[in-house]
């Protein structure tokens, strides 16, 4: 008798079902390769244990550009030429810096201090929704990602930080623009297209900064210019880069979630109707963001040597390689959550997902989003008695921020 052959699983993020559903992919290779030494070096991690043990530990970096072993192409050369000229995102440090600007700008993000925004959220959910009924009844379309998902994360960010509002519209296109950097398929126009980006974004920043410095007044934008921590305050350039890290990665990563999740709750009916009868928590929204939150993986660094085991092997990974912590496939490890690919809005274990990653870098904005999201869903829910998809949705070409990019609804009261 012949043993039937086996290929060995594969990390293809490029492979078309891959981007359709990734979690196929992601259960052969927890199976088959939990530690998978992709091509070009890259180690990609699939187990809960090994991906939340990474993300917590100390001797893992997330300043990919000092601590990785460079990569030479005209990509990677070029996206270290650019990171030299500005600061670093807070995404992107290691301690004592990040520890520092992360002390700075916590006291804002803190769940006291976003429960009031729960109100003005409400609001700008109430005015989003009146307006795409109004479009319906008038024989137009409702699609939640233009009409809800992404103005309601906006008009939110844009308050906290008492920003104009007049210029929505070129802003989500910066937007999309810069989060295309973070995606691994980043071409040399993606970064022609993201300097140009910041050509249009950052003296608008800056002139917002320049008057709110001479201007205090209650929101988070004079907080972060007046805060100080032991006699230190964020600098311009730091403030600014600050300000982009909230439009960009917080505000698309919202999007991408209250897309995400209305989706989810649509494919599965039982869900559906526990959420129309009982509402949206906190427990809830995190089993959403277990079931297909936005942020796929991201990427660590070892500063030393180390180990992983995959039963009675041990592979060793070398200081400097890149790391692939796969949050979305240590979400749905069976391991740790019963019947993974099955939406449970009351799942007991629901918050040990690693949506917001884990460790110093767990996400800042996590009571925000959050909020955002229940609020959002929660209103849909009780104005419209009946929603259904009209159409295939369309998600974004993208690897690390998975999110829908067109959901058409028929909706009815």
């Amino acid at each position: 008798m012949t043993t039937p052959s086996f290929d060995p699983p594969v990390f293809n993020p490029f492979d078309p079902a891959f981007r359709a559903n990734p979690h196929p992919s992601y259960d052969a290779l927890r199976e088959h390769d939990p530690v998978h030494q992709a091509p070009g070096g890259l180690v990609v991690l699939t187990r809960y244990d090994d991906v939340a043990t990474v993300l917590r530990s100390n001797d893992f970096s997330r300043d990919i550009e000092k601590s990785a072993k460079p990569v030479d192409s005209p990509i990677s050369q070029r996206q270290r030429e650019r990171r030299s000229t500005g600061s670093k995102s807070i995404l992107n440090l290691d301690p004592p810096d990040h520890t520092r600007l992360r002390r700075l700008v916590s006291k804002s993000f803190t769940p006291s201090a976003i429960e009031p925004l729960r109100a003005v959220t409400q609001r700008f959910v109430d005015e989003a929704l009146h307006a795409a009924e109004q479009r319906v009844r008038d024989g137009g379309t409702f699609e939640l990602i233009d009409d809800i998902a992404f103005p309601v994360p906006f008009l939110v960010i844009s308050s906290m930080l008492g920003m104009p509002t007049t210029r929505a519209d070129e802003l989500r296109e910066w937007s999309k623009v810069l989060t295309q950097t973070l995606e691994p398929t980043v071409s040399l126009d993606d970064l022609d297209r993201a300097d140009r980006a910041f050509e249009g974004l950052i003296p608008f920043l800056n002139e917002v900064i320049a008057d709110r410095r001479k201007n205090l007044g209650s929101d988070m934008l004079s907080a972060l210019i007046a805060a100080e921590e032991a006699g230190d305050k964020m600098t311009t350039t730091e403030l600014v880069t600050f300000v982009v890290l909230l439009y960009v990665a917080g505000h698309e990563t919202t999007v991408n979630l209250i897309g995400n999740s209305v989706l989810a709750l649509l494919r599965s009916p039982d869900q559906l109707a526990w959420a129309r009868e009982h509402g949206l928590d906190s427990n809830s929204v995190d089993e959403l963001l277990r079931f297909d939150g936005p942020v796929q993986h991201t990427v660590r660094v070892p500063l030393k040597p180390v180990q992983f085991r995959v039963g009675e092997r041990v592979i060793d990974v070398a200081a400097g390689e890149r790391v692939l912590t796969s949050l979305g496939a240590a979400s749905h490890d069976p391991s740790v959550f019963d019947e993974p690919h099955r939406l449970n809005l009351r799942r007991a274990n629901a918050n040990k997902h690693l949506g917001f990653a884990a460790g110093i870098h767990y996400c800042l904005g996590s009571s925000l989003a959050k909020m955002e999201t229940q609020v959002s869903i929660d209103s849909l829910l009780r104005r419209f008695s009946r929603i259904d998809l009209a159409g295939e949705p369309q998600w974004r070409d993208r690897l690390t921020i998975r999110g829908v990019d067109r959901l058409e609804l028929a909706v009815a009261r």
